[in-house]
């Protein structure tokens, strides 16, 4: 079976889809290849091990149909057109739970970085703004005893509500299709409606998948709803919350402000309004970037080829 990596990433489950016997080229390059070079080079492979830098759509899936697997390097896979990929009989498979930490931890950051100004006050030193002390400037907000929402409790959403529970005994709201028994029991989470998610809450944070459903979530009418008090965080995928809606909210002080490590588009434009706000803090998706997660994601998207390879039962399969 001969492997394409669609990326440079680390070479651990590389070197384990080798040493299964399997024949693995990687894209070495920092930049992603062009979508016309993967649609070419895809046809000389029988795997490819992709990102959601790619899309895989249906006209790349027909001109494909070879293809005993496509595993992504994520957890996400909003991407790969999944009804497709059925059509045409190929397997797709993720790396859940890899970056389940890492992403919580950032989503703990954004929450401190955008409740205290950091991002913006480390600003005003290099703009030489610092001179004096204002008692009554830039102040922040405390967040011990809040009510915190969580939107889409899944693995990640369940470690980052720990953090907030442990850190500030923060109080658990949750909107979920199905119910988290685990949360409730350890955090004593109360599972609520959409609405009152948002007219409770004093931090609302995403944590989940990109579908048809939660696309633009997150929108005027949900940023109308919540308190003029309220954080918005944004872990998952940045078309869940509509960003053109986000920017009015906050100049409207309709919240008070917001932390995204996913944007849309993305990479941000660089002259977006959210850069310069003052409530704002924003991060260029890297919620998996630590060296153990993004391990993790090299070996669990190698372990789908290498099941598949062996006969076996592919461990991460979505489809």
């Amino acid at each position: 079976m001969k492997v394409l990596v669609c990326l440079n990433i680390p070479d651990i489950g590389i070197d384990q889809m080798k040493e299964a016997g399997l024949e693995v080229v990687k894209w070495a390059k920092d930049l992603p290849m062009t979508q016309n070079t993967l649609n070419a080079e895809a046809k000389k492979y029988d795997a490819l091990l992709t990102t959601s830098n790619y899309i895989i759509d249906s006209d790349f899936l027909r001109d494909n149909q070879h293809l005993q697997i496509i595993s992504q390097y994520a957890v996400g896979y909003d991407n790969i057109d999944v009804e497709a990929a059925i059509h045409y009989g190929i397997p797709i498979a993720n790396a859940p739970n890899a970056m389940t930490d890492a992403t919580a931890d950032i989503a703990f950051g954004l929450l401190l970085v955008v409740s205290r100004k950091m991002f913006f006050m480390h600003k005003t030193i290099a703009k030489r703004e610092w001179q004096h002390f204002r008692p009554q400037a830039h102040l922040g907000i405390e967040l011990k005893n809040r009510t915190l929402g969580i939107f889409g409790l899944g693995t990640i959403g369940l470690e980052f509500a720990k953090r907030c529970q442990g850190a500030y005994q923060m109080k658990v709201f949750y909107c979920n299709r199905t119910r988290n028994q685990q949360a409730e029991n350890e955090l004593n989470a109360k599972k609520v409606s959409f609405d009152e998610l948002l007219l409770e809450s004093d931090v609302i944070s995403v944590h989940c998948a990109l579908t048809d459903e939660t696309k633009n979530m997150f929108n005027r009418r949900a940023f109308e709803r919540m308190k003029t008090s309220a954080i918005f965080l944004n872990t998952a995928r940045g078309a869940v919350h509509n960003e053109a809606d986000l920017i009015q909210a906050l100049k409207n002080m309709e919240i008070w402000g917001a932390g995204l490590d996913v944007t849309d588009p993305e990479p941000m434009d660089p002259l977006n309004p959210l850069l310069d706000m003052e409530n704002v803090a924003v991060t260029p998706h890297i919620g998996s970037a630590t060296v153990t997660a993004r391990n993790r994601m090299s070996v669990y998207a190698a372990e789908n080829i290498i099941a598949l390879h062996k006969g076996e039962k592919i461990p991460y399969q979505v489809t």
